[in-house]
């Protein structure tokens, strides 16, 4: 099917809301930070997802079933691996955490950031 001019999505347009929230218990390490979601897209198939992301400074476990693509708009964080090897992220820097990433996820000053998310659906042998 063609799509139009008016197909496109431009966020600046768009009255998104915004959904505040705290990390589940069993989730969180340090800190009770607050944290924010707006989602400004999601495909028919619900697999595609874009938005901003924010959160307070705090550290829980992180477990990726998607790709997700971050472009950190404001802050540093850091991402930690399940064998201890860590990467510190920072305003600017734009990266891909893979599906299949388990780990922990500390923000060390306020962060935010851009998200593209793509969660890949497992097909079932039968």
């Amino acid at each position: 099917m063609t799509k139009h001019i008016n197909d496109i999505t431009l966020f600046s347009r768009q009255n998104t809301p915004i959904d505040t929230y705290q990390l589940a218990d069993e989730k969180r390490i340090t800190g009770n930070p607050l944290q924010s979601v707006q989602n400004h897209f999601e495909s028919p198939c619900k697999q595609f997802n874009v938005g901003v992301w924010q959160s307070e400074a705090g550290s829980w476990n992180v477990s990726y079933s998607e790709y997700e693509y971050c472009d950190i708009l404001e802050g540093s964080s850091i991402i930690t691996d399940s064998q201890g090897h860590n990467l510190t992220v920072k305003t600017g820097d734009k990266f891909v955490i893979p599906a299949g990433f388990i780990g922990t996820w500390e923000v060390i000053e306020h962060c935010k950031k851009i998200y593209v998310m793509f969660e890949q659906q497992l097909e079932h042998n039968v």
